[in-house]
């Protein structure tokens, strides 16, 4: 009876330790993944982690709210889902899988599963490597404007989201109305050296 009950104490020790381990590899994968805490419109669950990866990482939480605070990634997936047509909609979802091709070949992951540093070093390749936007005149494009790829217009469009939103231009961005504000009767003493905007 005694060697029945040890090799069944022994068994179910076994099992526990097999049982916690696999239990604690399982939260810790669970830690290690990121959560979406919205629901995606256009883009599938990868995609829309690659967006909010990629506005996280552009416009970080410093002492300024970040990009992802502001509710940019909701937002770039609100304009792939309404403004672009069915041929951009497959082309942006195609330069997705390109860019994330780029970061599997050269860390053997996704872009959201990197680590930071790692993060940093694609986007400074990408600052480097990717074409520019032409230069503008009064909101329009000097000379013919060759595609500039999705990092770039990416970038382009989270920090148009970002400056646009209203929370940052409320509390974040200083505005001064030009011609500015009327004031009929102050001392020149205040005006100073300046007579015109």
């Amino acid at each position: 009876m005694k060697r029945r009950e040890a090799l069944k104490n022994t068994a179910i020790l076994g099992g526990t330790a097999a049982f916690s381990v696999s239990l604690l590899t399982l939260f810790q994968a669970c830690k290690a993944q990121p959560r979406l805490t919205w629901e995606p419109q256009f883009l599938n669950v990868e995609q829309a982690q690659l967006v909010s990866a990629l506005v996280d990482t552009i416009i970080p939480k410093t002492d300024t709210p970040g990009g992802l605070d502001v509710k940019v990634d909701i937002l770039i997936d609100l304009l792939y889902d309404k403004t672009y047509d069915e041929q951009a909609q497959q082309n942006i979802v195609a330069e997705m899988d390109g860019f994330n091709d780029k970061c599997n070949a050269k860390f053997g992951k996704v872009f959201y599963q990197l680590a930071a540093d790692q993060k940093k070093a694609i986007l400074q390749a990408e600052e480097v490597n990717s074409p520019k936007f032409n230069s503008g005149v009064w909101g329009c494009s000097v000379g013919e404007q060759k595609p500039v790829g999705f990092y770039r217009s990416f970038k382009s469009l989270a920090v148009w989201g970002y400056c646009s939103s209203e929370a940052i231009g409320r509390d974040v961005l200083k505005y001064d109305p030009v011609p500015g504000d009327y004031q009929g009767c102050i001392p020149l003493s205040e005006v100073g050296g300046v007579w015109s905007l």
